[in-house]
């Protein structure tokens, strides 16, 4: 992350709430650029989806998307909290995985599509844009206000920064991703509801975690990225369509 002078090392969690937000508009940068030349060009709205988030996943490594669907393996594949871990951290995808990466895809992929039909293409660019460090923000507060489900992992080994220190990350995304939303002219209901939206999705996901496995891990952060990105986007599209 930006600030890092060892890029190997343990993230400075006092350099977080500053470089988050401005990290995480580097990392949709590529993906918003697309959609905004592919929708210029006159392409359909699923088509600039689709190119968006294969943009996204490529600049990401699909990072957050592997979080999701061992998420989803685990927390439904298994009977005990020693089990759901085990599950977690098998590389290989079961059918829970499949079915919540290609409903995270199909959601995305329509609801930014729908953006794109309604405001055109600076909106959905912008809609990338908002959703990215907001989403980010939002696995950084689930992992200062819930305990590591496990002793070793990623989440365990970067330790655990303090509310405060995520409630600043929260603010700033929130400044950020509203200043970048109103530039593009996108309806302040849509990302207040979206923002919202997003809170909760994130907010159940780590009770449900909590509940089943003991606490969070780095797959589930990833999770409540994905989960936090398409309710940004369902809150934008619900608010364009009750503009009509």
């Amino acid at each position: 992350m930006p600030g890092e002078s060892d890029g190997h090392g343990i993230p400075d969690f006092r350099e977080v709430p500053r470089a988050l937000p401005f990290a995480a508009l580097v990392i949709a940068a590529p993906a918003a650029l697309v959609a905004l030349g592919a929708g210029l060009a006159g392409l359909s709205g699923l088509v600039v989806a689709a190119l968006a988030l294969t943009a996204l996943a490529m600049t990401t490594g699909a990072f957050h998307e592997d979080g999701l669907a061992d998420t989803a393996d685990g927390l439904f594949g298994g009977h005990t909290a020693e089990r759901r871990l085990e599950i977690m951290k098998d590389s290989r995808i079961g059918s829970y995985g499949a079915l919540a990466l290609g409903l995270s895809l199909m959601l995305r992929a329509s609801l930014i599509a729908m953006i794109l039909d309604r405001s055109g293409a600076w909106a959905a660019a912008a809609a990338l844009l908002v959703a990215a460090p907001w989403s980010r923000a939002e696995g950084l507060f689930m992992l200062a206000t819930q305990p590591a489900a496990r002793s070793s992992g990623a989440a365990a080994a970067v330790g655990q920064p303090t509310v405060l220190t995520a409630r600043i990350a929260l603010g700033l995304s929130l400044f950020l991703a509203t200043g970048v939303g109103l530039a593009a002219e996108l309806p302040i209901a849509g990302l207040l509801v979206g923002f919202a939206l997003a809170h909760g999705a994130a907010a159940v996901l780590s009770r449900m975690a909590r509940r089943l496995i003991g606490g969070q891990t780095g797959d589930i952060l990833g999770a409540a990225q994905q989960l936090a990105e398409i309710a940004i986007y369902l809150g934008l599209a619900l608010a364009l369509g009750w503009a009509g």
